[in-house]
């Protein structure tokens, strides 16, 4: 039975991890029949956004790793923890964290970082050719963890998407309901709630992302 990695960022599409994409990521795998077991830093979070309004929480600070725990049902394990060789591969769920929590790229978009500890895991996985699945605004981390020349998608954005393409990324346009295979890298990348209008169009997407990981590992 293969294994894999989830990574979270949070609990919420503003300031962590997108909820529905993430249940319906462990869901897929489930049903695809693999396991998972989802990691989260253990970092506080950029900031507290309240999702009722959308405004920012002023004087209100958030554990990644704890909010994460809000998804998994407590089961969310440091993201030092994770080591390569116990997974077939990894998948990175969407949402503003990513952008935010995993990376910079909502705060910086012309000279955008990844999260060293982020960074690390991605390419202990990448350096053993296992594959990895980036769904909505992750596919942003791509550049700066594989070749230039990396193919991948978050949709159909031009202006987001040129802005990761600027660091490398090969963006190919793509519906909600399919992914972009980049068979050179193992990479499989769908754009979820960067388009979906509903959780049934993103879930087409995540369920394919999935198929498409487990059949690239070996």
């Amino acid at each position: 039975m293969k294994n894999i990695a989830v990574i979270l960022s949070g609990c919420g599409v503003y300031d962590g991890s997108e909820i529905q994409e993430a249940v319906l990521t462990m869901l897929a795998i489930a049903q695809q029949g693999a396991t998972y077991r989802c990691f989260a830093p253990n970092i506080t979070q950029h900031h507290v956004i309240n999702h009722l309004t959308g405004e920012v929480s002023k004087d209100e600070s958030r554990n990644v790793l704890v909010e994460a725990a809000r998804i998994g049902r407590g089961d969310v394990e440091d993201l030092t923890e994770l080591y390569e060789k116990e997974f077939d591969a990894i998948i990175f769920v969407g949402g503003f964290g990513a952008a935010k929590n995993l990376s910079t790229f909502a705060l910086d978009n012309d000279n955008y970082s990844v999260n060293e500890q982020v960074l690390k895991i991605a390419k202990a996985f990448a350096s053993v050719e296992k594959p990895a699945g980036f769904m909505c605004i992750a596919p942003a981390l791509l550049p700066l963890i594989y070749p230039a020349g990396v193919k991948g998608t978050i949709g159909k954005d031009n202006a987001t998407a040129k802005l990761i393409s600027a660091q490398g990324l090969m963006h190919i346009n793509c519906d909600v309901t399919d992914v972009v295979v980049d068979e050179a890298h193992k990479i499989v990348t769908t754009p979820a709630y960067m388009l979906a209008e509903s959780i049934s169009e993103a879930a087409v997407g995540i369920n394919k992302l999935v198929k498409y990981v487990l059949a690239l590992s070996k």
